[in-house]
């Protein structure tokens, strides 16, 4: 099996330019391929994490990555799948986000010895002159197509601005730049640049009478989100200060039965065999599914030890003990006692455990709340500041829903 039927089979693949040319680009080790990543913010999230590991796997097979950050369209921001524009960042804020990027993605991309490459589009982008950008590329793009595209078809309802229509053609010279400067003749990303990635193929073929291709990789849905990364309204980042190693492994130890198995082949690189096997697992073999899971990825980002370190914590969480050190953390401050107590639906609401206290209540009500594995039944209980000292209590609402409650 070649790795684009390996592709194939893990479900990655949802669209691609001319797939026969593809395939033996790709399982022949000929393609030079690029993604791009936007530096929004000052850490990759799960979110990047398939792109990422698609790179790895391409370039196991002997293709040669190319890492684009995008220092310049992060200035414009990409409306796909926005309702709203994004925010705009300066260009300090833009370059601490790049070199952020950077160290994360040399834990998945070996840039050793020219087998894949990091650019940063701000080195082109950014010295463009404007009246012969569009003398060059305009020509080759129809306003209604691009109107028609998907990426736009959302902002379009609530407004788009112009700084934002240009994203296409932005995104489209890079690949355009690329595969004249670098050889690069592939672009991948989420099915939803479907339309971006096209703009980029055809820039190539109308001004330089070549062809270029493109693939878009199905992106995780159903109760995974539209994309994954976010859980509880926060975003899941493969930053260890902002995502400790416990709460990265328990996102992937708590997603859905129907997920779990999607999650493990198109985001691990065990064989497909294996999956196969592990696809007929029921009942309560998902939980050890979902343990595989966590794992994998855990020990991908963060290493074996911090995987460990976190499966053992979350072990024994389950089983009434714990390293409290290791769990996700909320702090209570001195505004938070009124009369120097707190009472337990103040206690969920504050640790974000619900997100009121009509919440807090039902829950309490319904027995699913306990404190420190003491069910709490009675919705009148109370603490003070000197019961959350030391490592604080451990405040569980249901079975995967837990904060370790601390005094600031």
């Amino acid at each position: 099996m070649g790795i684009y039927e390996e592709l194939q089979a893990r479900g990655l693949l949802a669209q691609v330019t001319n797939e026969e040319e593809i395939r033996k680009m790709i399982n022949s080790g000929q393609a030079t391929f690029y993604i791009g990543f936007d530096c929004t913010a000052d850490s990759l999230t799960a979110g990047h994490f398939m792109a990422l590991t698609l790179m790895k796997r391409l370039q196991m097979a002997g293709n040669k990555p190319i890492a684009l950050i995008g220092g310049g369209t992060t200035m414009i921001g990409d409306p796909s799948g926005r309702t709203d524009m994004r925010k705009m960042l300066t260009r300090e804020d833009i370059d601490h986000n790049a070199e952020c990027f950077k160290r994360q993605m040399e834990r998945f991309i070996d840039f050793s010895e020219g087998k894949a490459m990091m650019v940063n589009n701000a080195d082109w982008l950014l010295d463009l002159n404007y009246i012969d950008l569009l003398r060059e590329v305009g020509p080759c793009f129809s306003v209604n197509n691009m109107l028609r595209a998907e990426c736009y078809k959302q902002r379009m309802e609530k407004g788009l601005s112009f700084l934002e229509f240009n994203y296409m053609i932005m995104q489209s010279y890079d690949f355009y730049y690329m595969f004249q400067k670098f050889g690069c003749n592939m672009e991948f990303g989420g099915d939803d640049q479907w339309s971006n990635m096209l703009g980029g193929t055809e820039l190539i073929r109308k001004k330089l009478g070549k062809d270029a291709h493109a693939m878009t990789i199905t992106l995780l849905t159903d109760s995974q989100g539209k994309k994954m990364g976010k859980t509880a309204g926060n975003a899941v980042w493969l930053d260890p200060n902002k995502t400790t190693p416990f709460e990265f492994y328990q996102y992937w130890r708590n997603v859905g039965d129907a997920d779990v198995m999607k999650c493990l082949r198109m985001l691990t690189f065990l064989p497909l065999e294996q999956l196969d096997e592990m696809a007929k697992w029921e009942g309560s073999e998902l939980n050890r599914a979902k343990e595989i899971l966590a794992f994998e990825l855990t020990e991908m980002v963060h290493g074996t030890e911090e995987a460990n370190k976190a499966q053992e914590s979350a072990r024994a969480l389950f089983a009434g003990g714990g390293n409290a050190a290791d769990m996700p953390c909320a702090e209570l401050t001195a505004d938070d006692f009124m009369n120097g107590t707190i009472d337990i639906c103040g206690v969920l609401v504050k640790s974000g455990l619900t997100a009121s206290r009509n919440e807090a209540r039902r829950a309490v009500e319904q027995g699913g709340v306990t404190v420190d594995n003491e069910k709490v039944t009675d919705l009148k209980t109370v603490y003070t500041a000197e019961d959350f000292a030391g490592e604080g209590k451990i405040v569980k609402r249901g079975k995967k829903n837990f904060m370790r409650v601390v005094v600031k």
